[in-house]
């Protein structure tokens, strides 16, 4: 069987991990947490990065720095993961859903304005598949309106928009170094933020609602509660298997993009005949390959493509169902205009094997079946 996923490991995990171990601190913010906040920081450029126990809780975060109350409303795409829209939903929020783009499968930034209204708080924008959202436009309009913008950038390590990398752009970023992520802790996510002002409330928002950050560097001689927060704190363990592959970032980018261009070049006749689409990376956007896709003629090609790959041992995968769809996204959202291309689109997108590792020679097997089922 060809996997759709297998986590990344390259070799030095264990060794980080047993030297949490014997550094007798396995909770949070112990070494290799500074070290993975610290090569973030260095590598976007943010002004802070606080490594979390996903990117679900560093959208959380997002949504009480940005003080998300009752009442307001958040415009997103439908086209995404629940966390993006749970994060607001919790605090009592409408997630206000707009199209999307079929090129790119992100929020089409042309409809945003239209979903404003005078309850409107933010605009959080999903960089699908490590491609950047169309953010001078989204940060134009969050501007005249005086909104904040946190970008979801889950799959957006690595990536960036006209030299800046994704998560720095708005307020705030999120990361996530899930297991199905280029660079993983099993679970776990940063909060990126740009702004130096708002670092010590996202520090007590963090550490349960108090101060303790400030104590651990010595700016007080005691901490105290001090504001409402949680405990967004990943263990060190966690972050010393994530820091064995942040050393070595570059080495898995390049071997993603080869995988990911080695689809590309193989599948560009099948889409140059008609039978599929294959992903756009617009100018100014640098991707990360976090995912290649292609799209099918419609649901039921696609359905019957996912079949017979894995009848010849290849795991294929589609990807989200609309949220304006599901029970909750009716209960907690709405989706405002038309729904143009996200439910259309998202029937027609196949997500292909892409790991750290994998072998060129299964990607051309891929490559052949996927000729294969066209030829028939």
């Amino acid at each position: 069987m060809i996997n759709f996923n297998i986590p990344p490991f390259t070799g030095k995990e264990t060794e980080y991990m047993t030297k949490a171990i014997q550094n007798h601190k396995i909770s949070g913010d112990g070494e290799f947490t500074k070290k993975c906040n610290k090569w973030i920081e260095d590598k976007t450029g943010t002004a802070k990065a606080l490594l979390t126990t996903s990117c679900t809780h560093a959208t959380e975060m997002a949504a009480l720095l940005a003080d998300i109350k009752p009442g307001d409303e958040v415009i997103m795409p439908s086209y995404t993961f629940v966390s993006t829209a749970d994060a607001f939903v919790l605090r009592g929020a409408t997630a206000v859903f707009v199209d999307i783009r079929p090129d790119t499968m992100n929020i089409d930034e042309t409809l945003i304005e239209d979903a404003i209204t005078d309850k409107t708080r933010a605009i959080v924008p999903v960089h699908y598949a490590g491609v950047s959202c169309e953010m001078d436009t989204i940060m134009d309009i969050a501007k005249r309106h005086n909104l904040l913008v946190i970008e979801d950038a889950a799959q957006g390590v690595m990536s960036s928009y006209k030299g800046k990398a994704l998560g720095t752009i708005g307020d705030y970023g999120c990361f996530s170094f899930h297991e199905t992520k280029n660079y993983s802790m099993g679970e776990g996510g940063c909060l990126l933020i740009r702004d130096e002002k708002n670092i010590e409330d996202a520090e007590i928002i963090r550490e349960k609602g108090t101060n303790r950050s400030k104590f651990f560097r010595g700016q007080i001689d005691k901490y105290t509660w001090v504001e409402a927060g949680s405990s967004y704190l990943p263990s060190d363990m966690n972050a010393a298997y994530l820091y064995a592959q942040l050393e070595v970032a570059d080495k898995i980018y390049d071997d993603r993009m080869s995988t990911w261009n080695t689809y590309y070049e193989n599948l560009t006749p099948l889409k140059e005949a008609g039978y599929i689409e294959l992903p756009v990376v617009p100018e100014g956007c640098v991707h990360n390959a976090h995912m290649f896709y292609i799209k099918a003629k419609d649901l039921e090609e696609r359905s019957a493509l996912i079949k017979f790959l894995k009848e010849n041992g290849i795991s294929s995968v589609f990807h989200y169902i609309p949220l304006h769809g599901a029970p909750a996204g009716q209960k907690f959202g709405r989706f405002h205009g038309e729904d143009k291309y996200t439910t259309k689109e998202s029937e027609r997108l196949l997500r292909l094997p892409l790991y750290y590792g994998l072998e060129k020679e299964k990607v051309l097997t891929v490559c052949e079946k996927i000729k294969e089922f066209y030829s028939k």
